[in-house]
Order: C-alpha cells, then structure tokens, then sequence
C-alpha cells in the first residue's frame, strides 16, 4: 500500500489554503449579564435555602426584641417612628451586611472564588446574584417587624407599602457593602469582625432615635448607607408624609447601592486575581 500525500489530492490545496486565510477559531459570545445574574441567584438561593428558618428567626427576634426594650423608654411620636424604621431596615442590615461579608470572606479563604473565576460569568453577576439571594430572605422578616412595631408603638400601617422600595434599596447598599468587607478582608476572621461591627453600627445608629444622640455621633449616622431607607421609611408614619423628602431619601439610598455594588466588583475582580 502506498501512502499519497494529503496536498496532491484534488482540491485539497484549496482545503489548505482556506484554513491558513481563515486562521484561528472565534470564540464564542461573551457571556450576558441578565441571564448571568439570574443564574448566580437561583444558585445561591438554593443553596442558602437551607439555612432560612434560623436565618429569619434570629433576625426578626433581634428586632423585635430591641422595639419591646425600647418601648419602656420610647412612648409615640418622632422616637417611635425612628425605632420601628430602624429596627424593620435592621432586619436587611443583619442579613445583607454581616451574614453576606462572612459569606465572601468564606469564600475566598476556601478558594470558592478560583470556582466563579472559570466560569464565563461577569464579576457584577456574581455579586449582585449572591446579595440578591441573601437579601431576599429578609422581605418576610422586615414585613412581620414592621407590623409588630406598628401595633407595639400605636403608629399606622397605611403607607407599609413603601417597604416594597426600601427593602431592596437598603438592601443593595448594604449587600454592597458587606460584599466587600468580605471580599477586601485579609482573612476570613476580619471579614466576620468587620460584618458584625457594621450591624452594631447599623443597630445603635439606625434604631435610637437621631435626637437623643450627639451631634458627631449624627455625622456618622449620616455616612451610614441604611440611614437614608430608616428616614424615609420614618416619614410615612406622618398624618401626612412629605413625599418629596421620601423620595429624596430613596434615591440617595439608591445611588449609595450603585456605588457600594460598583466597589464590591472592583473588589471580587481584585480577589479573583491572586
């Protein structure tokens, strides 16, 4: 049997030249944040699914417990508006902020990250599909702390409404947030400690009402991201709500969320690279 070389059959220089002009294969399309972002959040729903009842347990309880605390100090007007704001908006605070930043400093002390890193997901996708999935968990929670504050302090629940804005404005701000403590945490000890400090900040100035603190204590509560859904949630509780100053609180809530969400990819980007 004799062996013909592959270039001398019929039309096989063409073949060849073909190939050399069209050189190397194309990749395939980048991968679409939406239905990137959609697929890291059902993911991480189910997989935090697991730990939801104990998760909304000790969240709601805490919040309850501190309105029944503060009702032998706090009798109506201003004060319980700020408490019962305050502590439904804790509720995201618990969740988004301490249990995310221990989540991401978890996950890059395992290596979780070297695992989204060979996956053709955006960085965004990966952070705002994980808030997503874990600020999802505080809707009920935040709704039975407000209802239960509502009653305790005697206020109306006639704009609670207005929770369908703040609990995921409030949410972003703060999921960004503790996303990237987490994230930018040497270790995942620091990331825990810097998540719960970040709760009690959000507890001690989000829930005791802004007039009985002193006036540097107020800056800081100014620079808090959660502050801003406590206010405008607070101001619904009126006869009748300036509505412009509660949109005003929105978006800046809002825009505090885009730039905390923006710092946390930076900071998945960074992590994901050493």
């Amino acid at each position: 049997m004799s062996a013909v070389p592959a270039d001398v059959l019929p039309g096989a220089a063409l073949a060849v030249e073909q190939q050399r002009v069209a050189g190397p294969g194309e990749l395939g399309p980048k991968a679409r944040l939406w239905p990137s972002l959609v697929a890291v959040y059902r993911a991480q729903l189910s997989r935090a699914r697991v730990a939801r009842i104990p998760l909304l347990f000790v969240a709601t309880f805490q919040s309850i417990g501190i309105m029944i605390l503060m009702r032998g100090v706090v009798d109506g007007g201003g004060e319980a508006q700020a408490v019962v704001a305050g502590s439904a908006v804790l509720v995201v605070a618990f969740v988004a902020l301490n249990l995310l930043a221990q989540y991401f400093g978890q996950l890059r002390a395992s290596g979780g990250l070297d695992h989204y890193a060979t996956l053709p997901v955006p960085p965004a996708a990966v952070v705002l599909g994980a808030a997503g999935a874990y600020a999802s968990f505080t809707v009920p929670g935040t709704v039975v702390t407000a209802v239960f504050g509502c009653l305790l302090f005697g206020l109306p629940m006639t704009h609670l409404w207005v929770l369908v804005a703040v609990i995921p404005l409030a949410g972003a701000a703060l999921a960004g947030l503790g996303a990237a403590l987490g994230l930018l945490a040497p270790r995942p000890e620091f990331a825990t400690l810097l998540g719960q400090l970040g709760m009690s900040a959000a507890l001690l100035l989000g829930v005791l009402p802004p007039e009985r603190l002193p006036g540097v204590v107020r800056l800081a509560r100014d620079l808090l991201p959660s502050t801003y859904g406590v206010e405008a949630f607070a101001r619904t509780f009126g006869p009748r709500p300036d509505w412009a100053f509660v949109l005003g609180d929105l978006a800046v809530c809002a825009a505090v969320g885009v730039i905390s969400l923006a710092v946390a990819t930076w900071a998945y980007r960074r992590a994901a690279v050493r």
